[in-house]
């Protein structure tokens, strides 16, 4: 039975489209490190722009569901906060029947998400846009935009680490563990609410990590290539 507006039991899971869109990114996709308390669901965020000359730049963002008592994922303290709205979204059961993935993606809900965490920037020519430092930038603007726009008081401005940050206080030099190399990278460690790791890859990449501040001490902030 199908009703308007209501995805049917046997609509395609979005990943399947994702994953071969991800074919399309020039260079290796990175992500943190495999540990006990992350879970990649495969939820994979992907952006890129175009020219004349085809594809100048690409994006993809890797989501994580984060798990602060892995051996026991029934206890409470894996759970997140939820506002009552979301809560009825994921109490309230409709009675046609739903996708798996759908379900799936409804019942992670229960627990937090490091939105966007690892984002692997690709960017054909090289100019100040490509910088580690602005690449984190822009990331870390996102996240904040997007996530926690409420709790800034006075609203969160679309330009608040905007442009290159090399010489301001808020950016400094830090040590980046990829593929178990040490490499030389950029952080802002300013914000209340985030903290943000950048470094280069080479070939027109650059990775950045924007993690929230009350979640850092489940997290070993080191990264490795994508399955």
């Amino acid at each position: 039975m199908r009703f308007d507006g209501v995805l049917p039991e046997d609509a395609p899971d979005p990943r399947h489209e994702q994953a071969r869109r991800l074919e399309l990114m020039p260079i290796p996709i990175m992500g943190l490190a495999p540990q006990p308390s992350l879970e990649d669901p495969d939820m994979v965020g992907i952006q890129y722009g175009q020219d004349p000359r085809g594809y100048n730049e690409m994006s993809a963002s890797i989501t994580y569901t984060l798990w602060r008592k892995p051996a026991d994922h029934s206890d409470p303290i894996n759970l997140a906060e939820l506002d009552e709205q979301t809560r009825r979204s994921i109490e309230d059961v409709p009675r046609w029947p739903r996708p798996a993935w759908l379900v799936e993606g409804v019942q992670r809900m229960r627990y937090p998400q490091l939105w966007e965490a690892v984002r692997t920037t690709w960017h054909r020519d090289t100019s100040e846009r490509s910088s580690p430092a602005r690449v984190l930038a822009e990331h870390m603007n996102h996240i904040l935009i997007n996530r926690y726009r409420r709790e800034w008081p006075g609203g969160i401005a679309w330009d608040r680490y905007a442009g290159d940050i090399g010489g301001r206080p808020a950016n400094r030099e830090v040590a980046v563990w990829i593929d178990g190399v040490e490499v030389q990278g950029v952080e802002i460690d300013t914000d209340p609410f985030v903290y943000g790791v950048g470094a280069s890859l080479g070939q027109g990449g650059v990775l950045t990590t924007v993690l929230p501040r009350d979640e850092l001490g489940y997290i070993r902030i080191e990264f490795a290539k994508r399955p």
